[in-house]
């Protein structure tokens, strides 16, 4: 079962003629994902590969094609307003791929986040996908395979590393959920290891993690505090600099709690297997996985 995208969610993309928009759209299509439609300010009436609606407003969209997942690929400048939007027409779920918004633009997204029962995943993320299902981002669909591991990651190129070990372990994959790495964004690590807590499906759940911020410190907390499934854990930036951004723009050690060792310290005070380098992420969380159940 898949935590936030089934395979019969309809997904709308705004911002669908766009280079990027167009080019991901056809590969997530191609994966068997139903793109009901795609919005387009001034090109309403117009079809996206023949068959694709295109729509002036997500309202109009919504009305005549009743999607429920909104993908958004609209530039930065416009991409808040397109969340907003998303929010207004109270879409179940909105991903949002867009990178280099302002953290002022999503401060006012997170406030009205707040008020509505609409998911949030990104912005600046990968998408989500549920393997042999459904995929809605921009993730490589042939590196996944149906099974029973969870990944919440805030990277979006380790995730791919870290899912090619795993398929090549044959463990599998239950969804994987790329949150992003901005400083304000929908989703938390915490809140997506939740959703995977209560999957049937997900029998262990690897996290990756980086500099900056404290989400994998309160996900570590919940998952002590609730001990319930065999946990893997990765944090990147164990040689970053104190005050200069790497990468995202949410990877800056700004005080202790940023730092790698203190994400590493709470990981293991939660008895989450900590994995040391990337390339040992797929024996890493294969080995969580025999400690539970020898546990047991």
């Amino acid at each position: 079962m898949a935590i936030l995208l089934r395979k019969t969610d309809r997904v709308v993309v705004q911002g669908i003629t766009g280079k990027y928009g167009a080019f991901h759209t056809r590969l997530c299509m191609d994966y068997g994902t139903k793109i009901t439609a795609g919005v387009t300010p001034g090109k309403g009436g117009e079809f996206f590969e023949n068959n694709v609606p295109i729509f002036d407003t997500l309202k109009e969209a919504k009305e005549k094609t009743d999607c429920n997942v909104s993908l958004i690929f609209v530039p930065a400048p416009f991409a808040a307003d397109a969340m907003i939007e998303a929010l207004y027409c109270q879409m179940d779920l909105i991903i949002c791929i867009t990178e280099g918004i302002p953290t002022f633009d999503m401060a006012k997204v997170k406030r009205l986040l707040f008020q509505e029962k609409t998911r949030l995943v990104g912005p600046n993320c990968p998408g989500i996908i549920t393997p042999g299902e459904s995929k809605a981002g921009i993730m490589p669909g042939y590196i996944h395979k149906p099974g029973k591991v969870g990944v919440v990651s805030r990277s979006g190129t380790l995730t791919y590393e870290a899912v090619w070990q795993l398929t090549q372990l044959g463990l599998g994959q239950s969804s994987c959920v790329g949150i992003g790495g901005d400083p304000i964004h929908g989703l938390s690590i915490r809140e997506v290891v939740e959703l995977f807590w209560e999957d049937p499906q997900t029998e262990a759940i690897l996290i990756i993690g980086e500099i900056g911020g404290v989400e994998e410190q309160e996900a570590a907390k919940w998952i002590k505090e609730n001990p319930k499934k065999p946990v893997a854990a990765f944090v990147a930036g164990l040689t970053a600099p104190v005050g200069k951004r790497m990468g995202h723009a949410g990877a800056i050690i700004l005080g202790q709690s940023g730092t790698v060792a203190a994400k590493i310290e709470a990981f293991k005070e939660a008895g989450i297997k900590v994995i040391p380098s990337v390339s040992e992420i797929g024996r890493g969380v294969y080995e969580a996985i025999e400690e539970w159940k020898n546990k047991k």
